[in-house]
């Protein structure tokens, strides 16, 4: 007997319950977790997004989306570092995925630490250092070296994720290149 795609079992694990992410309608569980602020509008929406590209391709079923946070149009994913490895080692799969949100997707390691935070958002680029500095007025900072220097073809829109970095885990990031 061959199963439908609605009968067929997702294994994908999402901030929101299977149900819900399949039929895009919160049960009121789902719902008053989102009233209370447990979950925000973003984890549902990735939630309902991933579960419907899940039916499509394979590998995505067996993903765990953490959370999702939305940071002026963009969305930063946060996926465990198997999923992330499998999604950077396909563009095609990332290009699909890419291709759901409105923004720009991040990828980012759940329940990482700042430094490991940086280096997802920063990625394929290559970090030369992360350290800390201190303003005056008492305000820190997070220094972060980038390999080479800029040029119009840079991958990474460092902006971006200064605005990210600042507005999601209130790192306020200085950033320079190795080479002017």
């Amino acid at each position: 007997m061959r199963l439908t795609v609605s009968e067929k079992s997702i294994s994908l694990r999402t901030p929101i319950c299977s149900f819900d992410a399949m039929n895009g309608i919160l049960c009121p569980q789902c719902e008053s977790k989102l009233d209370s602020g447990q979950l925000t509008k973003a984890d549902v929406d990735a939630s309902i997004k991933l579960v419907q590209l899940s039916q499509k391709i394979q590998q995505i079923e067996k993903f765990t989306l953490n959370s999702c946070q939305e940071s002026n149009g963009d969305y930063v994913l946060y996926l465990n570092s198997a999923d992330i490895m499998t999604i950077r080692q396909s563009r095609e799969l990332y290009r699909i995925l890419q291709g759901e949100f409105v923004g720009k997707i991040w990828l980012v390691e759940e329940r990482c630490n700042d430094k490991k935070f940086i280096e997802d958002m920063f990625f394929p680029i290559k970090i030369l250092t992360v350290s800390q500095l201190w303003a005056l007025g008492g305000v820190r900072k997070t220094k972060v070296i980038i390999s080479g220097r800029k040029t119009p073809k840079f991958p990474i829109d460092v902006d971006k994720v200064i605005v990210i970095s600042k507005h999601l885990r209130r790192i306020e990031l200085v950033v320079e290149f190795e080479r002017k």
